[in-house]
């Protein structure tokens, strides 16, 4: 049981606070004393911080709730951009992706690995051209080695055996699907074309129209606060675009055609996967 003190103020006992005695003690001040009695107290902040803690989930990382995994994913390389016409004979903006069959190098289980995963790989690749551990890697599987290898995190993996194959027929027409690649790279750009900042006037006397401007205070903080809106390195980055329409899955052609844009360049690896929002 804490006792309540004296209040250095006369506060009405509604804004004094009371906390643990050994934080009391620890800092110094009267048991049951805390610095959120003095006049410039807020309710609004304290309530504000309950509710973050009531928000907060309780236990550690690994028991909180994991997002949803995949019930199919495919590994593809993008082509290009073209356009079909619908029934309606209106243009149906589509992104073309080539889909090489996929062959299953090694499944990972949560006995054993701690998550469900599908290891694949595609393509061709000489056996000279690998290093002992990839060789080595790829004869254990007894699958042919391919251009790289890409990690598909799936849901259930009990019916996935290695050495298996997955097309584009994995994929159906009207199917929901999210797309994840590495975005183009920009190179070393500016506040106004990486974080569309609106620059400077475009009048006489203004040196530097595209400049940042102020960044931070000067004797207080003396420092710029991590996190800040500055030029720097654009793009180059893993992205997942939502919700896209798968419009044609073919298997005979190795072609998987979805409507919109894909992040990447041609020529870039791309995973597709079943939408986590659908």
């Amino acid at each position: 049981m804490v006792i309540s003190p004296e209040p250095r103020y006369r506060l009405p006992s509604a804004h004094l606070i009371y906390l643990d005695a050994r934080t009391d003690v620890r800092q110094g001040r009267p048991q049951g004393w805390n610095r959120s009695a003095q006049p410039n107290f807020s309710l609004r902040r304290l309530r504000r911080a309950e509710r973050s803690r009531e928000r907060r989930p309780i236990g550690p990382i690994w028991k909180r709730k994991t997002p949803d995994m995949a019930n199919k994913a495919i590994v593809a390389i993008k082509v290009g951009m073209t356009q079909l016409w619908d029934e309606d004979n209106r243009v149906v903006p589509v992104t073309m992706l080539q889909v090489e069959p996929c062959r299953v190098v090694q499944v990972k289980t949560d006995e054993r690995d701690g998550y469900t995963a599908v290891q694949v790989t595609f393509g061709q690749r000489e056996a000279t051209k690998l290093s002992k551990p990839e060789a080595g890697h790829f004869d254990a599987a007894g699958v042919e080695p391919g251009q790289r290898l890409v990690e598909l995190r799936l849901d259930d993996v009990s019916e996935i055996e290695v050495g298996q194959e997955f097309a584009a027929d994995v994929l159906e027409a009207g199917e929901k699907v999210d797309v994840t690649a590495v975005s183009k790279g920009k190179g070393f750009a500016g506040v106004m074309k990486r974080h569309n900042f609106a620059g400077l006037k475009a009048s006489h006397g203004v040196r530097g129209h595209r400049a940042p401007g102020s960044i931070g205070a000067c004797a207080t903080p003396s420092r710029v606060f991590k996190g800040k809106k500055m030029p720097g390195r654009m793009g180059a980055e893993k992205v997942t675009t939502l919700n896209l329409t798968v419009v044609q899955a073919d298997a005979e052609r190795e072609i998987l055609l979805i409507r919109g844009s894909v992040p990447g360049p041609k020529g870039g690896v791309v995973v597709v996967r079943d939408a986590v929002k659908g």
